[in-house]
Order: structure tokens, then sequence, then C-alpha cells
């Protein structure tokens, strides 16, 4: 447990985020649970409860601590470099917010780890699994199916993105207004695929469509979920004899990554996915320049 008056600034601090960074639920959910955590181990390692000034100047050496507990506890590097960077920000508000000098917190060194590349499919292998996901149903949701997983592939959005589509935004235009993570607006251009394939579930489909309610609906009517998008993926995944990494984020991957290897710029697929920073969308190069090493040292004669 942490003082009611640290407990207060973490909810201040993670209504600023919300307000002003527009910073998901989620993200917001998981802000708190790693600076409570850290702000816990901070007071049982100095044995009793701290204020925001002695919480904005904590030690190098006490942060090292608290980065050997997690470490200890089994917690990958990844995770506790996702940890260290709330903390961090949390701090440097705290500190503008109440005085202090979070140079200390600030200048402690995540740990290194290799980011992981994107899987994509193959392009016959994703062309192949918009024909699969219609096969495993019938009638409106087969069509439903096959609608959301060609957004997936054709326009790259992200499956929350596309199940936040309503009834306003049919029948789709031919550039899409899109809002991302963290309230992020970005346009996306539409393929005549995926128009004619979301036209064909809006006529199919045999619930309401009002304008303020979601374009994609379950069996019973209600807002479709992720869930049925992953497994209608698992199903197809099982028919093409796909790997497991074959999943509806992977049609995103796909997305990116067809595009960047017919030569698409890469600061339009970082617009068009709606990354932020270049770094996340240069991820791509590297899995196209791997498939070029695959296919150089399966075909080279020297290789």
């Amino acid at each position: 447990m942490i003082s009611p008056g640290l407990s207060a600034a973490l909810s201040d601090w993670l209504d600023h985020l919300r307000a002003l960074g527009g910073a998901a639920e989620a993200t917001c959910t998981a802000y708190r649970a790693d600076v409570a955590g850290w702000l816990a181990f901070q007071q049982a390692h100095r044995g009793g409860p701290m204020g925001a000034a002695t919480v904005v100047a904590t030690p190098t050496r006490d942060m090292r601590a608290w980065m050997a507990a997690e470490r200890a506890g089994g917690l990958s590097a990844r995770s506790l470099a996702r940890k260290l960077s709330a903390v961090k920000t949390f701090v440097r508000w705290l500190a503008e917010r109440d005085g202090g000098d979070p140079t200390a917190v600030l200048s402690v060194r995540a740990p290194k780890f290799h980011r992981k590349l994107p899987r994509p499919l193959a392009e016959d292998a994703a062309a192949a699994v918009l024909d699969t996901v219609a096969e495993q149903a019938e009638g409106w949701v087969a069509a439903r199916d096959r609608a959301v997983v060609t957004l997936l592939y054709g326009c790259g959005l992200r499956i929350s993105e596309a199940l936040s589509l309503t009834g306003a935004d049919v029948p789709l235009p031919q550039v899409l207004r899109i809002t991302g993570k963290g309230g992020k607006e970005r346009l996306v251009p539409v393929l005549p695929l995926a128009r004619e394939a979301v036209e064909t579930y809006r006529r199919a489909c045999p619930h309401p469509l009002p304008a303020e309610g979601a374009l994609f609906r379950g069996v019973r009517g209600g807002p479709l979920s992720p869930r049925a998008v992953q497994r209608a993926m698992e199903g197809a995944r099982a028919l093409l004899g796909l790997p497991a990494t074959a999943t509806p984020h992977a049609m995103r991957h796909s997305f990116a990554t067809h595009l960047m290897t017919a030569g698409g710029d890469l600061r339009a697929i970082q617009e068009l996915l709606g990354h932020s920073a270049l770094a996340t969308t240069q991820a791509y190069t590297a899995v196209d320049a791997a498939h070029l090493m695959e296919v150089y040292d399966r075909a080279h004669p020297k290789a």
C-alpha cells in the first residue's frame, strides 16, 4: 500500500495524461500498476511512508535495488524498461508540480533488450486468409469476418480501430479518418476491395446499423468483440497450416511489410500506420532485409 498523499498524486498524474495526452484507459491502468508497484517498493525499502519530495529525490542506489528485485522476480528486460519509463514520466511530472531534483531517477538507464521483429504473412498467405475466414462461417457472419480482416490487411488498421467504426462510416469513403492510440487521428486510403467487402456485410447484416452504433455486430446484435475476430483467425490459421503468429495484428504487419517490399516510402507508411515515432515503423525495414537475406541464402550459388 502507498500513502494517501502519493495515491492522490498518482491519480492526478493519470488525470493529466488523459486530459492533455489523450492516453487510453488501458494505458492508464498499466501506468497505475507500474508506478504504484514502484512506490510500494520504495516505501518498504526505506521503511516508511514518503512524501513527494522524497519520491522525486529517489537516489540511484534505490532505483537499482528496485530494478534488481523486479528482475529477480522474473520480469523481462522489456517489461522492466516499460515500467521504468512510466516511473520516469511520473517523477518528471511530480517534480514539475511540487519541485525537487529528479536527476537521479531520470538518469537511470533502462536494461537492454532485443525488440521483436513483426511477423508478417507472405502475400499469398495473407490473400488466402481473407477467403478462409469467410469459409468457416455462413451468410452474413462470413461476410462480416471477411470485411473485418480485409480492413486489417487492406488498410493496416488495428483490430480496435476496425471495431470502432460505426454505422455513420458506411458506405466507406475513399479515404477514412481513423482515431488511433492516444487519440491520434490519421487518414487512411480505402481500397475498393475493402469498400466492397464492408458493403457486402452491411447489406447482409440482419441487425440495424444506426449511425451512432457499432458497424460490426455479433450474432445477437451487440458490438462485435475482438475475441470473435481472433477465433476466426485461429480457424483460418489451422486450415491453412499457418504459424501461431498469424493473428489479426499480423494482418496489419503484413500490410506494412508488403508496402515496404513494393518500395513504399517509410514516412508514408508511418502515417498510414499511425506510429508516433519513425523508429517504430523502421522495424519493417529490418523485416524486409531479413526476407532478402533468406532469398539470398536460398538462391545464391555461393551462399
